[in-house]
């Protein structure tokens, strides 16, 4: 019998597995990654008091054009920085929830470098 590959399952234990070893502090909060098929978020939480610090994705108001490609992801992580920035958050740990670093999850985390999150 043929059994289909579940690739967001698979994710998903990868991303458990990666959680059991980082967590966010209200010193040093998690960066926290998940990306779609048309969009990419992405979110600063604090696991300690259970607290998301910031937000930012590609269907806030602010964001135009489409949201699954890489320019996206770069513009997304430019305005997580910026946020964090606001709120007082200069360093996190970042979680890349289960993908691998490459394509838009590498450049949303280094559009959060440039601007200023240190990681």
């Amino acid at each position: 019998m043929f059994h289909k590959f579940d690739r967001n399952g698979a994710r998903k234990k990868r991303h458990l597995r990666v959680r059991n070893h980082i967590s966010g502090t209200p010193e040093r909060p998690r960066l926290n990654v998940f990306r779609s098929l048309s969009n990419i978020y992405a979110q600063i939480i604090d696991d300690k008091n259970g607290v998301t610090l910031a937000a930012a994705s590609s269907k806030d108001k602010d964001f135009s054009g489409y949201g699954g490609n890489v320019e996206a992801a770069k513009a997304v992580g430019s305005a997580i920085a910026k946020k964090a920035i606001e709120k007082g958050i200069t360093a996190v740990v970042f979680d890349r929830g289960g993908y691998i670093y490459h394509g838009r999850v590498a450049a949303l985390a280094e559009a959060a470098r440039e601007g200023g999150l240190k990681f």
